[in-house]
Parts: structure tokens; sequence; C-alpha cells
């Protein structure tokens, strides 16, 4: 009997603007067991999901929520008995983290460059199917800081803060994009 408190999803997965794979990791082997079935599945989601104005949809029994990104789109999948609200605000904020790791430049090239901070932003909120973390500040410090992850409330010394016009670039960016989704959702 699994704990029902805890939060899953079945698969995360980035494709190209072809829908070929750049990026999957299946949780539940029971569903799509061999590379072959992994793969159909994933040209069926992307013929749903590419192009389209929804962020959530159902197919084949999952919940499937997806951000598109320049030439490559994010897709989560989880079970239909799943909060849909949390899966999206997951797939957002990965996007988010996504996006301060890689200078606001998420796309194919970039993704496949630096597949490792991929991997591993993907691994520090996704751990084993269980949603370990869903704010982008925090899964940003576990990638870049691992040491000092857990510790990400403590007083920042000044001399840590990037003050260059990069840095500050993105501060900016990413503050606007949340105000802009808060003003979005009227809060």
């Amino acid at each position: 009997m699994s704990n029902v408190s805890l939060k899953t999803v079945s698969a995360c997965l980035i494709l190209d603007s072809h829908g070929s794979r750049l990026y999957s990791k299946y949780y539940s082997k029971e569903a799509y067991a061999t590379q072959t079935q992994q793969l159909e599945f994933e040209a069926n989601v992307f013929k749903k999901v590419y192009k389209q104005n929804q962020d959530i949809i159902l197919y084949d029994n999952h919940l499937i929520t997806y951000k598109q990104s320049n030439d490559v789109v994010l897709i989560l999948v989880a079970a239909l008995s799943e909060n849909e609200s949390l899966i999206y605000s997951l797939t957002s904020n990965l996007i988010d983290a996504l996006n301060i790791l890689l200078d606001n430049t998420l796309d194919e090239v970039t993704i496949l460059e630096k597949y490792d901070l991929v991997s591993l932003c993907i691994d520090e909120t996704i751990d084993d199917g269980i949603i370990l973390e869903i704010d982008p500040a925090i899964i940003v410090s576990r990638v870049t800081d691992p040491r000092n992850a857990n510790n990400i409330s403590s007083e920042m010394s000044l001399n840590k803060i990037d003050l260059s016009e990069k840095g500050l670039f993105n501060a900016l960016s990413f503050a606007s994009k949340k105000i802009g989704e808060r003003l979005q959702q009227g809060l």
C-alpha cells in the first residue's frame, strides 16, 4: 500500500519541435516498459500538445501537463487521480528553474549542451516519481550549490549576489514573469 499523501508523476519528457526525445525519464515502467512503447507514447502525446493553447490534457488514462518554450516542450505525465493544479504548477516552475539555470535560453541546443544541468534540475525536483520540490529558487539553489541547499533561508552575504548586468537582467526577468503570472491569476 502506498502513501496517498505523496504526489507523484509517471514521466518527465522534454521533446524538440519535431517530437524527438531530448530528455525522458519514466518513473512508472508498468504502462510503457519498452523503449518502442515509450517512443510511440511520446510521438502520440507530441501530436496532441504541440502548438496547442491548452496546458493540461487527458490522454491514454494519464493527466498530461506541458509548457512550450522556444523549440522544446516540457511534458509531465501523471495519474488521473493526481491534483492537476499541482502538476501544472510543477511544470511551470520546472520551466522557470530551467530558464534560470540555462540563462533564459531554454532551447534544443542549450539543453543538449547543458544536459547535465537539465538532468540534475529534474532529479532535484522529482525523485523516483515523487515530487520533492516545487519552488524554482530552491531547485536552482540545489543544483548550483548543493552544500547550502538545505540552508537557503540563511542570511546571504553581499559578495555572493550576482550584481553583473546579466545577473540583474535574470533577476528582473524572473520577477516580472512571476508578477505577470500573479496578475493573471488575480492574486
